[in-house]
């Protein structure tokens, strides 16, 4: 059996990716490609997003911290995230960014924000909700565990296998048996850590809901759902028996009841900031 040769630069391979549905917006290079300016309202908060497991966690937060927030729709796939507003805000183009225009001490300095744990951080820990204080360094600790856990491992490796499973091209059939596979048992373990993990509490960090709850849920809910990750004959539901993790279906279900949250899963969704405030007529 023949094994693998790779060219002598990674720039020979790049007709290989052709076909998935990222093609024409991939580059290796960051930095703006237009002149186009970021979109800004009334609200101290400018929120830019899409209706993704990243965009969706920071939709969840400031639907449950209640604050006054403008949310702006960013379409990845025209390349919003490659104009030079936005590239001003998060220089490494990936949703969900933020403005907060008055951060600091005195409330005097613009904030810009990017990495979706980074920004739920940032607002839990200046509105004081939703995470310990920070002189509690033993549960501090204990959510940056989990923080750190989300953002390295399960969502990574649940959008690899989402890549594989869903987007990759159709004739690629042996690379995707192998990421879809590959990917696949990996999110079936960590979710198998987290189903564990819920045994003996309510919610990540124990009896309190926390960022932690919102940063994970995201991308279980991305598996579990009908409109999740899915191909003509399958879903990712059924493909991985997401439902097996009996601890983890519990904690999901009492998050997904919460009225913040099944807002925050609609924000910058359909092309609508926040669809739910659109009057039906308006449609």
């Amino acid at each position: 059996m023949a094994s693998w040769a790779p060219p002598a630069k990674i720039e020979d391979l790049y007709a290989k990716a052709n076909g998935n549905k990222w093609a024409g917006i991939n580059r290796p290079t960051a930095g703006a490609r237009d002149e186009t300016p970021a979109e800004v309202g009334t609200a101290d908060i400018q929120l830019y997003s899409l209706a993704t497991p990243n965009g969706w966690k920071v939709g969840i937060l400031l639907e449950e911290l209640g604050v006054e927030y403008d949310a702006h729709v960013v379409s990845i796939m025209k390349g919003d995230q490659f104009s030079k507003g936005f590239v001003g805000v998060n220089p490494n183009s990936k949703i969900p960014c933020a403005v907060d225009r008055k951060g600091g001490k005195d409330g005097s300095t613009e904030v810009h924000l990017f990495e979706s744990a980074s920004i739920m951080l940032y607002f839990a820990d200046k509105f004081k909700k939703f995470v310990p204080p920070t002189d509690d360094t033993v549960a501090r600790a204990e959510l940056m565990n989990w923080l750190f856990w989300q953002m390295a491992g399960q969502g990574p490796m649940t959008g690899n296998f989402g890549h594989f499973f869903t987007y990759a091209p159709a004739d690629k059939c042996e690379a995707r048996d192998y990421g879809a596979s590959r990917y696949g048992m990996e999110v079936q373990r960590l979710c198998s850590v987290l189903d564990q993990h819920l045994e003996t509490r309510p919610y990540i960090l124990g009896e309190e809901y926390s960022i932690a709850d919102m940063a994970c849920f995201p991308w279980f809910h991305q598996i579990v759902r009908e409109e999740g990750y899915k191909i003509e004959t399958n879903n990712a539901c059924n493909f991985l028996s997401s439902t097996q993790y009996k601890n983890l279906m519990v904690w999901y279900e009492k998050i997904l009841a919460r009225p913040a949250v099944q807002r925050g899963v609609k924000v910058c969704s359909g092309g609508v900031a926040k669809p739910w405030l659109v009057k039906e007529e308006d449609k």
